[in-house]
């Protein structure tokens, strides 16, 4: 029964977890918070992760009631992801698995939130909407890769809810997206915005460039309110991703749609999902928040499935890298 420790700390999140043949033992996580109208920078990043890692290591095995010898293989977070904290995990990952004697397994942190996905969606070959901070892509499995259908042209769809957030001073706690999702719960004017879909891909540049000229206006205004601009900008956004996903869904004709990633916690995209879904005959599979946001279990266990087809990571090949694209990746260990 091959038991994996995860290290995740590719942006303000920082975790530990350990799964064991598909079972999540542990899952321990912090969360690095800037004041509201800031984003969280490189440095003080990875400051704040090194101050947090061996605590949540430790307590993460605590929680496993397992000690270092329990252990078969530490995977960490190799990329894609912000420098200084993606380095601070990974010299964590290597002390470690030189002084405990176990393997290294330098795990594509997209492709974590998939295997993840799939372990609790108990879905065998879905497509993926994968939306986070970092990353918006539409995925789906051929020939040993996860090939991207498409992908956003510019801005993440999760980058562009925390800079507007950051422009109106929503505080960042606990995650700008939670706090804008529920804003525009109470808004009640549709505002028309720039829609973006070119093909399979989307961009969100537009939109957001849109709304930081148009905001301080509307708002001295009374045109429209901070939850009026909340939800607009919810309505917008989830659209073009129930877009281009539904094409892929046509496409593909894949049973199962796949939620990850830390905008997938959104109930409204959800809810926009699932009638999508319901109309082509698909099932949804969202991730809750335990682990569709960034998490070391989600680690875990895309190692452990690296892990028992011999994928592993020498030291010498360790070293991360903040580019590193989800169909880069072999995955061997899917037919």
């Amino acid at each position: 029964m091959p038991t994996v420790l995860g290290l995740e700390g590719s942006a303000n999140k920082v975790g530990a977890g350990v799964v064991r043949d598909g079972v999540i033992l542990s899952n321990r996580r912090a969360t690095y918070v800037t004041p509201p109208g800031h984003g969280f920078a490189p440095g003080p990043t990875g400051r704040h992760h090194r101050g947090a890692l061996l605590g949540l290591v430790a307590d993460a095995l605590a929680d496993a009631r397992l000690r270092p010898s329990d252990l078969d293989a530490i995977a960490f977070t190799r990329g894609p992801g912000m420098g200084w904290p993606l380095s601070v995990v990974a010299a964590v990952a290597r002390t470690l698995a030189q002084l405990w004697h176990r393997p290294l397994l330098g795990v594509n942190h997209c492709v974590g939130h998939i295997e993840m996905g799939r372990l609790l969606g108990h879905a065998r070959d879905p497509l993926v909407l994968y939306v986070s901070g970092g990353n918006t892509q539409v995925i789906a499995f051929s020939r040993r890769r996860y090939r991207i259908f498409g992908e956003t042209l510019d801005l993440a769809v999760g980058n562009c809810l925390d800079r507007f957030a950051r422009l109106l001073q929503i505080s960042n706690d606990p995650s700008p997206g939670y706090n804008i999702e529920q804003l525009a719960k109470r808004g009640t004017r549709l505002v028309e915005l720039p829609y973006v879909v070119k093909g399979m891909d989307v961009s969100f540049s537009g939109l957001l460039s849109h709304l930081q000229a148009v905001t301080p206006k509307l708002l001295a205004s009374g045109e429209a309110t901070v939850e009026d601009l909340c939800f607009s900008l919810q309505e917008t956004a989830f659209s073009m991703l129930t877009e281009v996903t539904e094409r892929a869904l046509a496409l593909t004709r894949a049973p199962h749609l796949l939620l990850v990633g830390g905008v997938a916690c959104n109930r409204r995209l959800q809810q926009m999902l699932q009638t999508m879904c319901q109309a082509r005959g698909a099932q949804l599979c969202p991730t809750d928040e335990r682990y569709c946001i960034d998490n070391g279990a989600m680690i875990a266990q895309a190692g452990w499935e690296m892990l028992r087809v011999g994928q592993v990571t020498e030291l010498a090949q360790s070293g991360i890298t903040q580019r590193y694209r989800t169909d880069e990746v072999e995955v061997t260990w899917r037919d």
